[in-house]
This record gives structure tokens, sequence and C-alpha cells, in this order.
């Protein structure tokens, strides 16, 4: 199974997503603090799986998402959004996002969105 990505511009986020993904037998290949540094990493590691932070400095999510599936159509890749976030959420997935999981995290529905994604 290809590893995952993880991009949000909070470490401690990414701390937790990894730590619920890496006990639950996912391999994490890389992190990202923003969106152009996630479009760099996606080109390098070519992960099988994004997980994506929306609101993010210098490039958000939304537009990280456009420019990955510019590169590769077939990238797999789930949101994370803060409660309230619909609107950005229905933008992600015209963008080209196969899910979103809401903050603050539910570890199941982590899983759950991995899995599918993965599928």
């Amino acid at each position: 199974m290809a590893g995952i990505l993880i991009v949000d511009d909070a470490a401690f986020m990414r701390m937790m997503i990894k730590d619920i993904l890496t006990k639950n037998g996912f391999e994490v290949v890389g992190e990202a603090e923003n969106g152009a540094v996630a479009v760099e990493k996606y080109k390098a590691l070519k992960p099988g799986l994004v997980v994506m932070d929306i609101t993010m400095p210098e490039m958000d999510g939304i537009e990280a998402v456009r420019r990955i599936k510019a590169i590769d159509p077939d990238a797999r890749i789930i949101m994370c959004s803060a409660m309230g976030q619909q609107a950005m959420v229905i933008d992600a997935i015209q963008a080209g996002a196969r899910d979103f999981i809401v903050k603050p995290f539910q570890p199941d529905r982590v899983v759950e969105a991995v899995k599918k994604a993965l599928s």
C-alpha cells in the first residue's frame, strides 16, 4: 500500500493525524505545512493518499487539490475542515477531493475515510 502525505499548517494537527493513521497500520510517508509544499512533496513522494487541510497560508488546500489533480488526475485526496466550512468543502470536492473529515477528529471517522479513499 502506498503511503500517506499529511498536509496541515498546524504541526500538532499533523502529529494527531499521523498518530491515528500509524496506530491503525497506515504508513505516513511525508508531511507538508502548506499547499505549495504539498504539491512539491506530492511530485517527489507520489503518495497513495493525501490528507489535506483547507485553510493554510501561502496556498490553501483547495488550490493544492487543483494543482495535484493537474499533475495526477488519479490522485486520492481527503480534505480536513473545521466545522462551518461547508462551502469550502464543496469547493474542494468539486476540485477533486474524494471525501472530508471534520475537526475535531474522531479517530474512527479518519480511519474509515482513509480506508474508503484507498479502496
